[in-house]
């Protein structure tokens, strides 16, 4: 059950609602999404009838929410979300593509890439600066050194980056230098990071988790919009499975079924979702088909000599043939780009 709050709510009318909520044995807990506040009520709700909170100073409306996850679920909100990245509108409508390294590596590599992929059309840059590796030995990313190269890109290009968080400490230096924050698939449970990611003032991508169910992504999400940041989006990029033809399984049939459910923005990696850069075009074709909001993809201007992910990465020649294609197929999906 969700109590919406009337715009100027009292700290007094709020603890009033909670008083009430407790004496019917449920547990009370005020959240923020955007500018509505929120009185989520916990506990044996379904016997509880909505009158004893709708006449209650504050109130607004009474919800009954079955899902788990309450605020990305399209029982709260049933029209689609559009987020805004500076500009860039990622939502209904549009078909937004983030392109770059998987990780920035020097100033040359960084500047080659991000020329390309904006003079592909590509909407936004991909870069990170922290790499969380299976190995402790593997390249870790150059951190914040490359803090300022990230400013000094977006100043020359325009392009805006979505970058990785791995912990508080690295959110609050990309909340600094980037556009919008990823939470990893690694960390899509790492609930104190979502909590941070929910205090923030900037776009979060929540990425799915390698072997997440649609219900666990779904609730990942809702840890930062209950922390008041009502700008998320999703983002599929293959989950692991017996098969061994691919890096992970890219599995578009969720797009439709998180749709059914969730007003949430959804975008796909096919990157990391073949591991495979042969595979990579056709799986964006695949994913704006299925009803994808967006493309995560990784572009490198020497693959071969890339420090993470090479095998995965598109050349600027092959990403911008893939764009081209991207665009011829839009209109058909009634997508712009």
């Amino acid at each position: 059950m969700l109590i919406l709050l009337k715009s100027g709510v009292s700290a007094t009318q709020i603890e009033a609602i909670s008083a009430r909520a407790r004496e019917l044995h449920l547990v009370p807990q005020p959240v923020r999404s955007g500018a509505q506040e929120i009185v989520s009520l916990t506990g044996q709700t379904s016997g509880i009838d909505p009158a004893a909170f709708s006449a209650l100073p504050g109130v607004a409306r009474v919800m009954m929410v079955h899902a788990p996850y309450r605020l990305a679920s399209r029982e709260f909100q049933p029209a689609d979300t559009t987020v805004d990245v500076s500009g860039v509108r990622i939502g209904p409508g549009q078909f937004t593509v983030m392109a770059g390294p998987c990780s920035i590596e020097s100033q040359a590599q960084a500047t080659d890439a991000a020329n390309a992929v904006k003079a592909a059309g590509a909407h936004m840059l991909r870069g990170g600066l922290f790499k969380p590796r299976t190995s402790p030995y593997s390249f870790q990313g150059i951190g914040e050194n490359g803090a300022g190269l990230m400013d000094e890109i977006r100043a020359r290009t325009g392009l805006r980056f979505v970058t990785e968080a791995i912990d508080e400490d690295s959110l609050s230096l990309i909340e600094q230098h980037a556009g919008m924050i990823q939470i990893g698939a690694r960390n899509m449970q790492n609930f104190s990071l979502l909590r941070r990611a929910g205090k923030s003032r900037l776009p979060v991508m929540v990425k799915r988790g390698m072997s997440a169910t649609l219900e666990e992504w779904l609730n990942a999400a809702d840890y930062v919009l209950s922390g008041g940041n009502p700008n998320v989006v999703l983002c599929e990029r293959g989950i692991r499975t017996f098969n061994t033809h691919a890096r992970n399984t890219l599995d578009l049939g969720i797009i439709p079924a998180a749709r059914e459910v969730t007003h949430l923005p959804i975008i796909v990696d096919p990157s990391h979702g073949t591991g495979n850069s042969a595979h990579v075009p056709a799986m964006a074709l695949a994913a704006m088909a299925a009803g994808a909001d967006g493309l995560l993809v990784e572009v490198h201007p020497d693959p071969g000599h890339a420090l993470s992910d090479g095998e995965q990465s598109l050349t600027p020649d092959r990403f911008n043939a893939m764009m081209k294609q991207l665009r011829a197929l839009a209109p058909a999906f009634g997508r712009a780009m």
